[in-house]
């Protein structure tokens, strides 16, 4: 079960500091809420601490090892932002079988036992494109998941879905948080982090 550590964080854009000197360890089995004013830098971090973006000052570790000296990439962290990776015109079945292409760690059967974990029906033939927002957040997730990381940070994950869908994908937070995963997620929503997380962050 790995473990983020985020030690003194700063990302400035130009004359504009997005990120502000924030420290804070992720730690499985827990989930984490970050709330805050848009621009307050909560996506920014997110991106920081899924490698995408280098900050300009601090350091983000994984069991001890530094992002982007030690290691390119954090190995057992999934993300979930929205349509990141996937193609709008190929099945949920199919997108998930090219990321995993990549890697070569999971089999067929791993990624339909996965699509089925996070609800959907891994024979569904549609392009995701027709899927409802509630559907393509699952997707999101599943590929987030499928092999295996023990972090998952989603960004907004319930954002404009109706509450049926929105109870479930909670109720699949929190079953994730159960099984040792730490999750972080963004949520506009106060009521629904004192719900769903364990922990909350406030910027």
């Amino acid at each position: 079960m790995s473990t983020i550590t985020v030690k003194n964080a700063v990302k400035k854009f130009k004359n504009s500091t997005v990120i502000d000197n924030v420290s804070l360890t992720l730690e499985g089995g827990n989930i984490y809420g970050f709330v805050g004013r848009n621009g307050s830098g909560k996506t920014m971090l997110f991106r920081a601490i899924s490698g995408l973006i280098h900050l300009t000052s601090g350091s983000i570790e994984i069991d001890g090892k530094v992002l982007h000296k030690d290691i390119d990439a954090l190995p057992s962290v999934g993300i979930a932002i929205e349509n990141a990776g996937l193609f709008p015109d190929l099945s949920g079945y199919k997108n998930l079988k090219l990321l995993a292409g990549i890697k070569k760690k999971i089999s067929k059967d791993k990624i339909r036992e996965t699509i089925s974990e996070v609800g959907l029906d891994p024979d569904d033939k549609r392009p995701i494109r027709k899927y409802s927002l509630g559907m393509r957040q699952r997707i999101l997730i599943a590929q987030a998941i499928m092999e295996g990381q023990d972090i998952l940070i989603l960004d907004e994950p319930t954002r404009g879905i109706d509450i049926g869908t929105k109870t479930e994908i909670q109720k699949l937070v929190l079953d994730l948080a159960d099984q040792g995963m730490s999750v972080a997620f963004i949520s506009s929503e106060v009521e629904e982090m004192l719900r769903t997380c364990s922990r909350m962050a406030v910027l």
